[in-house]
């Protein structure tokens, strides 16, 4: 009886462990760039084999679409139109317009649950002396890029370990060198995943590729491929970012916490280039045919690559059409975690975590983008209408997705009662905020980006290292 007693104990204590949550973000991946959304040159066995095993979703929407404001929306859990970080918006001398330290982050819920927490890849929301240092935004480890500008090298000079930056000999920032970040970042993720397996942990893997610049240290099976250099190397980021999944998950089995961990992969936007650019014609990125790509408003910009993995929870082979946002992730999070969120939470985003696991998906009033980039661009869609606004000044446009998922035909002037709904949805939506006013980037602020972006291209042109930068072996 005994043995019994003790039996139903240890089962009891192995249910009660807390799941880990990890997601991929991958800077700039595009629908069209994977197997399982169609791409026949590009290979991706890894990422397509999980997406089978999962779940893949064909409506997966973005933050918005550029670099900070996304991972600052999945953060934060609050969409663009409150999110605190609603542009890229450039700080001198390196880094970008913080997360403010009363800012409820997904880092903090997950202390506050007991997980031990990490970011790995690229940051961009807030330097290390500012409010929105990762060690201030619950964030216990961190190795890669502060700094978005700083991460358009994939061999730079330095990387941050912690708040400490390291020497990489052999790199001058400029070009190809002797050692891939990458493979560090990588690498510092990989250890950290096995120093951690005892115990619940969330970490937001922020992959940097396959951004621009397209630097990479081995073109693999696209060496010989009569293509140019740069969609050679963009075909081999990609391939990179696969068989760098394929070993944390391959980490995780053999670790036997495969089954008590959460995956959710995604794009920080849709397309990144022009399906008439060099690299949209040759890979087809417009195969979905979704009109629009990074930095813009349509469906094209807004829909990401996305698939979530949790073997035994969530069903695999499962292919979904229902809409969600990053902002939902912080909420599923907390119902996934059981965790009681510190004072100030409030989230946009409804839990995911029922229908993750097969049911409907929840239902709520409207999805809202806003970008600032200059003109501020505007989106909205409710149930299959989606609107979209490409400047305060510029009209409002009006799409029927069930219809006309490539936003072809502008309904606008048939239905005003939309365009009505669009301007009640965007005035409700927006937060005002004097730091991102709807009429654009103050003169202040074009100051401050033109400041940093002169420090960069001076640091680049020297091949600076910061002065306590170590070297390690």
């Amino acid at each position: 009886m005994k043995h019994i007693l003790l039996l139903f104990f240890l089962a009891s204590l192995a249910q009660a462990r807390k799941p880990n949550f990890i997601f991929i973000l991958s800077d700039d991946i595009a629908q069209g760039d994977l197997g399982v959304y169609g791409q026949e040159l590009i290979k991706t066995p890894r990422i397509d084999q999980l997406a089978r095993e999962g779940t893949r979703y064909l409506q997966a929407y973005c933050g918005t679409t550029v670099c900070a404001p996304c991972r600052s929306v999945f953060f934060t859990g609050l969409h663009s139109g409150h999110c605190p970080v609603r542009g890229n918006r450039e700080m001198a001398p390196e880094g970008q317009w913080p997360i403010p330290a009363e800012t409820v982050t997904i880092g903090e819920v997950a202390k506050a649950a007991g997980y031990a927490t990490a970011t790995f890849g690229k940051w961009g929301m807030g330097f290390f002396d500012t409010s929105g240092s990762p060690h201030k935004q619950g964030i216990d480890r961190f190795f890669g890029y502060n700094c978005q500008r700083h991460a358009h090298s994939y061999f730079p000079t330095y990387l941050y370990d912690n708040d400490q930056p390291v020497r990489l000999p052999g790199n001058d920032g400029k070009g190809l060198g002797k050692t891939y970040a990458q493979t560090l970042i990588q690498n510092e993720m990989i250890k950290w995943v096995k120093e951690k397996a005892k115990d619940p942990f969330m970490m937001f893997y922020a992959v940097t590729l396959p951004h621009g610049r397209h630097e990479i240290d081995d073109l693999g099976i696209y060496a010989d491929k009569p293509w140019t250099m740069k969609q050679k190397s963009y075909a081999a980021q990609v391939t990179r970012i696969d068989s760098d999944i394929g070993e944390l998950v391959d980490t995780l089995r053999e670790l036997g916490i495969d089954k008590d961990t959460l995956i959710v992969f995604t794009g920080d936007n849709g397309s990144s280039f022009d399906p008439k650019s060099e690299i949209g014609k040759l890979f087809k990125q417009d195969a979905n045919g979704l009109r629009g790509y990074k930095r813009g408003m349509y469906e094209g910009a807004l829909r990401q690559a996305g698939f979530a993995w949790w073997p035994g929870t969530i069903p695999a082979g499962r292919v979904d059409d229902s809409p969600w946002a990053l902002w939902d992730l912080m909420p599923t999070f907390v119902e996934v975690s059981g965790a009681t969120p510190p004072e100030g939470y409030r989230t946009d985003g409804h839990s995911l975590l029922s229908y993750l696991k097969g049911g409907e998906a929840p239902e709520r009033d409207y999805f809202y983008w806003e970008l600032h980039k200059g003109p501020v661009v505007q989106a909205a869609r409710w149930g299959d209408w989606k609107a979209v606004r490409n400047g305060i000044t510029k009209p409002i446009e009006i799409y029927d997705l069930a219809k006309d998922p490539g936003e072809t035909t502008n309904l606008a002037g048939k239905r005003p009662e939309l365009v009505k709904k669009a301007k009640a949805i965007f005035a409700e939506a927006h937060e005002k905020d004097p730091e991102w006013p709807l009429t654009g980037p103050t003169k202040g602020q074009l100051e401050e980006a033109k400041k940093a972006w002169a420090i960069k291209r001076k640091r680049d042109k020297e091949g600076w290292v910061p002065a306590n930068a170590i070297t390690r072996e």
